[in-house]
């Protein structure tokens, strides 16, 4: 381990302690202040994050918004990225009970998803990187959804991935490493889903190169297709999910309804048309509360080509 990991292994360690430990009032106090300065540094997160909005925040006549208009919604974004962090941080002492009582989720969503599981059918809940989707999964299995299992990227330093492994256990979660594991994540999954159980995965981002281009905020970009190609080799019920933060201290979530296997078409039309479904209602979803969507990462086909990255601006221009 090098010393930079070294470094960031006992900060992650100390931080993870004492934010258990502080009042909860100071932790987000502390945590606003360190996003409102990454926020002004301007650093290549912050500006693909706000390449990535000024596709969300583009009027419907095809006119950008003003660099105002994005500079605010980026710094509340950094915000709601600095809590999310902040909470899976403090999950260990936040009351599964105010988890549960704090959930705002539409009713037909949630009928829908527990009458499938009842019916022993498997589902596949798909998210974007959105509000507090650890929180969401807690509160999924605290309400009678059974144990959810999930992909987490592969962290490094190994001793972070395998602290925020343990935090996503404790709420009842199995969780596949990505990468590195004994056997690939995919072939558990499919057996979890046949097994009629729940998965959940993050898919906004296409983490292996074999994601799928669709059409997203009138672009093109490349998502994961893992989930649309589980629901379609098990049988499983592909439910595309958004969540988001309500005030300080709640959380609401969206289930949308079941995208279908398409009847017609070969197994790789299908896995297309099912995530480019699940693309159009991940839009739908961002444009409802855009400030919640933590997209720091080259996600668009036209910033893929490093030519087109957007250029830090002069300290005048800021």
């Amino acid at each position: 381990m090098s010393l930079s990991e070294r470094l960031t292994t006992v900060g992650y360690r100390l931080g993870w302690k004492a934010l258990c430990r502080i009042p909860e009032p100071w932790a987000r106090a502390l945590f606003n202040a360190a996003a409102d300065l990454a926020w002004r540094r301007q650093g290549k997160g912050v500006l693909r994050l706000e390449a990535n909005l000024r596709r969300v925040l583009r009027y419907p006549d095809g006119t950008d918004p003003d660099g105002a208009e994005i500079r605010a919604m980026s710094n509340r974004t950094m915000r709601s990225y600095c809590r999310y962090y902040l909470e899976a941080f403090r999950m260990q002492v936040i009351p599964i009970e105010r988890m549960v009582a704090g959930m705002h989720i539409n009713p037909e969503g949630k009928e829908a998803l527990f009458a499938t599981l009842r019916a022993g059918r498997g589902v596949v809940l798909t998210l974007p990187h959105m509000g507090n989707y650890e929180q969401a999964g807690a509160w999924a299995v605290a309400v009678g959804a059974g144990r959810i299992t999930t992909v987490a990227e592969r962290l490094k330093p190994e001793e972070i991935y395998q602290a925020f492994v343990k935090m996503r256990e404790s709420v009842g979660m199995e969780v596949l490493p990505l990468t590195g594991g004994k056997s690939h994540p995919f072939g558990i999954l499919a057996q979890r889903l046949r097994a009629g159980g729940l998965v959940c995965l993050v898919s906004d981002r296409d983490l292996t190169d074999s994601g799928v281009e669709v059409d997203f905020f009138g672009e093109k970009a490349r998502i994961a297709a893992g989930a649309a190609v589980l629901a379609e080799r098990t049988g499983a019920a592909l439910m595309p999910v958004a969540t988001w933060f309500e005030g300080e201290t709640e959380w609401g979530a969206h289930i949308y309804p079941e995208i279908p296997v398409p009847q017609a078409g070969a197994r790789q039309e299908k896995v297309l048309q099912m995530t480019q479904q699940v693309a159009n209602l991940f839009e739908q979803g961002v444009r409802e509360h855009p400030q919640d969507w933590h997209m720091l990462q080259l996600l668009f086909t036209a910033d893929l080509d490093p030519a087109r990255t957007p250029a830090r601006p002069s300290a005048r221009a800021r």
